[in-house]
């Protein structure tokens, strides 16, 4: 049998000729830029034709040339907060005349080679990045890049490109209707350490408990219906050999969380909301669809997906860029997972 030729990567070319990516794009997509030599031009050039690169049409560009291609890297597509953000952005590059692409950014496979490649080779005008965590690869990437790109429902310290909610206020608006309704011991819980929405959701809450005088928790876990179980029974677990968990009710970071946590509540032999309320941040239709239907803190992220688009477009027009909060503050949406302490609905 014969075997399957592979086809050359830019990556390929510049490993063969020892130079970067970056150099061997700049050469094959002919720039004449003046920090290449020209034995480096002639290194990539041999090094191609040895491996038989056939750079992809977007790489065949000049500098300048628009693809109309803007591509919208997220953590997880199984989290359903991303969808809603990605139908926002996809709907507004429309409207603009531009392709949104998606790309997912799971575990261990972090800016992987292909999404790199998205950028080193020109081929989208601009990124939106909704997965950037503190060291992610990416972040290097882009400062050594001049590609246009902005961040959603993630903050970069100092990039001037964030594009964000209120999400602190999120956390004031559950923990207010948590209060109004007698709770005294709420829980909280929030996403992994260091991911900026949760940790601002998680010092706002925390912030609001002490203004309120409520006996506060926290526990962490992934933004997936298995960290809502993990977290919520650590959080429900009887102190000092008691027999009563020591909150009444529950604010998640998700609403996978928060599904997961409603989980966690029955297995434990508690009812919702008799025993325990539950409060789940972002609000999708299948949240009026579970038993009980959730109550939960509508966030803009349709907004925040537009918002974005909107952004990065003017930073492709050569707009200054600046930090953007969308307007749009959460509201409540009030279902049958909350009630008074030992009430029944």
């Amino acid at each position: 049998m014969a075997q399957q030729t592979i086809r050359a990567r830019l990556v390929d070319v510049a490993q063969a000729a020892g130079v970067s990516k970056a150099t061997v794009s700049k050469v094959l997509n002919g720039r004449q830029d003046l920090s290449v030599r020209p034995e480096t031009r002639r290194r990539v050039h041999e090094a191609a034709e040895a491996l038989g690169y056939r750079p992809h049409s977007g790489a065949r560009a000049l500098a300048g040339a628009s693809t109309h291609a803007l591509a919208l890297l997220v953590p997880a597509l199984t989290n359903p907060t991303y969808v809603t953000i990605a139908r926002g952005a996809y709907q507004r590059a429309r409207e603009l005349g531009y392709l949104s692409l998606l790309a997912e950014d799971f575990d261990g496979q972090e800016a992987d080679e292909s999404f790199n490649d998205l950028v080193q080779e020109g081929r989208v005008d601009g990124l939106l990045i909704a997965s950037a965590r503190p060291g992610h690869p990416l972040l290097d990437a882009l400062r050594r890049s001049p590609v246009p790109h902005v961040f959603l429902n993630r903050s970069v310290e100092g990039s001037g490109r964030n594009v964000t909610m209120d999400v602190a206020r999120s956390s004031v608006t559950a923990l207010d209707h948590l209060y109004d309704l007698g709770h005294r011991a709420v829980g909280h819980i929030a996403g992994p350490p260091g991911i900026a929405p949760s940790d601002t959701r998680k010092q706002a809450f925390l912030r609001h408990a002490e203004e309120l005088s409520v006996a506060a928790a926290v526990a962490s876990g992934d933004f997936t219906e298995d960290g809502g179980v993990s977290a919520a029974l650590e959080l429900l677990r009887p102190a000092d050999g008691g027999t009563h968990p020591p909150v009444t009710a529950l604010y998640t970071s998700s609403l996978a969380q928060a599904i997961g946590a409603m989980g966690a509540i029955r297995s434990l032999g508690l009812r919702i909301p008799e025993d325990i309320s539950v409060v789940g941040n972002d609000d999708l239709p299948v949240a009026g669809h579970l038993h009980p239907p959730l109550t939960t803190v509508a966030m803009p992220l349709y907004e925040l997906g537009t918002a974005a688009v909107d952004a990065l477009v003017a930073a492709i027009q050569g707009s200054p860029s600046g930090d953007v909060v969308v307007p749009t503050e959460p509201h409540l949406v009030l279902r049958g997972s909350t009630a008074r302490p030992g009430d029944t609905p």
